[in-house]
C-alpha cells in the first residue's frame, strides 16, 4: 500500500483570538474540501480544538491553513498530536 493511502488522525489546538470569529465554520469547510473527518469545537478557555483523520498530505494542508485561518481570526500558535490510531467517523461535524 502506497504511503499516502496510509490514513491518520491529527489532533489540533489553535491558540489566539479564535471564537466568535467563525473559525469553527472555517475550518469544516476546509475539511470537506480535502475530504476529512472528525470534529471542530470552543474550549472553554478560549481556544479551539479540532480532531481530524484523512490522507497525511490532506491532514498537512489542513494544519498549514489553521495557521492563517479565516479574515477576522489572529493564530497564536497551532499545536499538534499526530495519531496513528484511527476512530470511526462518517463526516466532519462541529461540536457545541
Amino acid at each position: 500500500m502506497d504511503q499516502e493511502e496510509l490514513l491518520r488522525g491529527v489532533r489540533i489546538l489553535v491558540e489566539g483570538r479564535v471564537q466568535g470569529v467563525g473559525f469553527r465554520y472555517w475550518v469544516k469547510h476546509q475539511a470537506l474540501r480535502h475530504n476529512l473527518t472528525g470534529w471542530v469545537r470552543n474550549r472553554v478557555d478560549g481556544d479551539v480544538e479540532l480532531y481530524a483523520q484523512g490522507t497525511p498530505s490532506a491532514l498537512q494542508t489542513l494544519i498549514d491553513r489553521c495557521y492563517e485561518g479565516p479574515p477576522t481570526a489572529r493564530v497564536l500558535s497551532v499545536n499538534t498530536e499526530w495519531r496513528d490510531q484511527l476512530e470511526e467517523f462518517s463526516e466532519f461535524s462541529i461540536r457545541i
